[in-house]
């Protein structure tokens, strides 16, 4: 996780990122505070649940509002694997710190390949990390919303080299705008699934993604648009450092999910929820969005 220095509402990515929101009343200084305050009881709330969570500094000088959202620019592999992502926004690309890298070296984490994909930026060609690609690290699937931030040939170049198969589809809200992020619609956890088939309005392709989490024997927590737009699929399982699942969720996508969905969930997770209004409604992204899950072997 990236602790805030300057985050703030970005002008950047906000035409791509229809849950953003800029919001005029209240002074940058004061959003950054509410930023940070925000961040700090996520990570706590972590932290006193047993997941060993490694917070990184943002630095000011870097001018990056949406540095609290790595997982659009890395993602940490089983084998060793480190890959690094072409993002849309060129104010976000400075996120991109080889010292978060070698600091996860230096605690302990063996890095033993790094995958390059920012070249894709200089052809316009995009794919933003865990936000555009849901992995299934045990069945080997990609699941990736096709958009201008997920770009099918550069998923297909990662697919390659990774060794998994890409699940494509495209995803709609309620109201009939495209939904640019993957993340925001389905979240693969280790024997369960959350996902919005509603949002996907091609039959072929729902049938698609049914059929592969089905294949894969998880039980699927079916959401609804409305809890969609509540970011309740922008959810992420992680472990407890004694190996128990968690599922880290926002205080307004915990409240949108029904009691029968929760207890889904629970019987493999134990639930975690942390209030997001700052970072939900000014920089688009929630829970999920605000980790970069860490498979890296130990040295």
């Amino acid at each position: 996780m990236v602790r805030p220095a300057s985050f703030g509402f970005n002008p950047e990515t906000a035409p791509t990122v229809l849950f953003q929101r800029e919001i005029t009343d209240a002074n940058r200084r004061e959003i950054e505070r509410r930023a940070r305050i925000e961040f700090d009881i996520l990570a706590g709330r972590l932290k006193g649940a047993g997941v060993h969570v490694i917070v990184a500094e943002d630095k000011e000088e870097l001018h990056t509002p949406d540095a609290v959202f790595p997982n659009n620019w890395v993602s940490f592999h089983h084998d060793g694997t480190v890959v690094l992502y072409p993002m849309f926004a060129p104010s976000r690309r400075p996120e991109r710190r080889r010292d978060i890298i070698e600091g996860l070296e230096i605690g302990g984490y063996r890095v033993s390949r790094v995958i390059d994909l920012t070249h894709y930026e200089d052809k316009g060609r995009f794919l933003e990390g865990t936000g555009s690609v849901v992995f299934d690290h045990i069945d080997r699937f990609a699941y990736a919303n096709i958009s201008p931030r997920t770009s099918p040939d550069v998923l297909g170049d990662l697919c390659g080299t990774l060794g998994y198969e890409p699940v494509t589809f495209r995803a709609l809200r309620g109201n009939g705008d495209a939904i640019f992020h993957t993340d925001v619609t389905m979240s693969v956890g280790d024997s369960f699934a959350v996902f919005c088939p509603d949002s996907i309005p091609e039959p072929i392709d729902r049938k698609r993604v049914f059929d592969s989490l089905k294949s894969s024997g998880r039980e699927i927590v079916i959401i609804d648009l409305n809890q969609l737009e509540h970011f309740a699929g922008n959810v992420l399982q992680l472990q407890t450092q004694q190996g128990a699942g968690v599922l880290a969720i926002s205080t307004a996508a915990c409240l949108a999910l029904r009691k029968d969905q929760r207890d889904a969930i629970e019987k493999y997770a134990q639930i975690v929820e942390s209030p997001l209004p700052v970072f939900e409604g000014i920089g688009g992204g929630s829970a999920r969005c605000m980790m970069a899950d860490v498979h890296l072997p130990r040295r």
